[in-house]
């Protein structure tokens, strides 16, 4: 019998990991047009942390967050969800385990506009068969101040109160992490502050793990640390992070691209 080649991580796994990568590689494209996206990327995501994921434009933040979240497929390398690899799932496997265990935060809403605004909050779950905890949706619903806007169609409300609506989506099912890309990217100052303290309050008083890329020193204020990659390589890490220390390190990004 072959032996599992991913049964050592499994061993090794360390309690309180929501998800982790080890020597992650993703390679668009072959000959001339080959590009390297990420380059051996190990990195662990702790439960119960907020982290953000930054860098320059094109360094691999979304090709990174989509590989941990199992949207994309690594060329090399090993992608967990808690103890689970992600490449010993087939594909019916891994859409359960997106939908039971992950939740999403995008920059497009992606609200469905014929339904009202606790239709789309519960689509996910209806769409798989069950029904939400009604003690914890509602806890949800009003930790991102919906509790009097669910008859709502998308139409109806603000940029700011569809993503809230999104947010809510994403807690619904309970999942041991969420997954935001530039979450706050369609929204204005004010907006956005909100949907991210939302975020910060899902970690904090509902225990979830909270992973978002954004190209945003503000928004990696509300972090509880920030990681920062660089032509497709973790390059640096800063905890307890605030917008001025953030975009400090940014600067230093731009200045090595105009001298280099």
């Amino acid at each position: 019998m072959t032996a599992d080649p991913f049964a050592p991580h499994a061993l090794r796994t360390t309690p309180g990991i929501a998800a982790a990568t080890t020597d992650l590689t993703k390679v668009h494209g072959s000959g001339d047009t080959r590009v390297v996206a990420l380059d051996r990327v190990s990195i662990e995501f702790r439960e119960g942390e907020f982290t953000a994921i930054m860098g320059p434009s094109g360094c691999g933040k979304s090709t990174l967050m989509h590989c941990a979240a199992g949207l994309d497929s690594p060329s090399s390398g090993s992608v967990r969800v808690g103890t689970t690899e992600l490449s010993a799932l087939d594909d019916r496997q891994l859409t359960q385990l997106r939908r039971d265990r992950i939740g999403f935060v995008f920059q497009a809403f992606n609200l469905l506009p014929t339904l009202t605004a606790l239709e789309n909050i519960t689509l996910p779950l209806s769409i798989a068969g069950r029904r939400p905890d009604q003690q914890w949706l509602d806890r949800v619903v009003a930790m991102v101040g919906l509790s009097q806007r669910l008859g709502h169609r998308p139409a109806q409300l603000s940029g700011g109160q569809q993503q809230r609506v999104a947010v809510a989506r994403a807690l619904a099912s309970r999942p041991a992490i969420v997954f935001g890309d530039e979450p706050t990217g369609n929204l204005d100052s004010r907006a956005g502050a909100e949907v991210l303290g939302f975020l910060r309050e899902s970690v904090r008083e509902l225990g979830r793990t909270v992973v978002m890329v954004t190209h945003d020193p503000v928004a990696a204020g509300y972090a509880d640390r920030v990681v920062f990659l660089s032509d497709g390589r973790l390059v640096d890490e800063m905890t307890r992070p605030t917008p001025d220390r953030v975009l400090d390190r940014m600067k230093a990004f731009d200045t090595r691209a105009h001298t280099g």
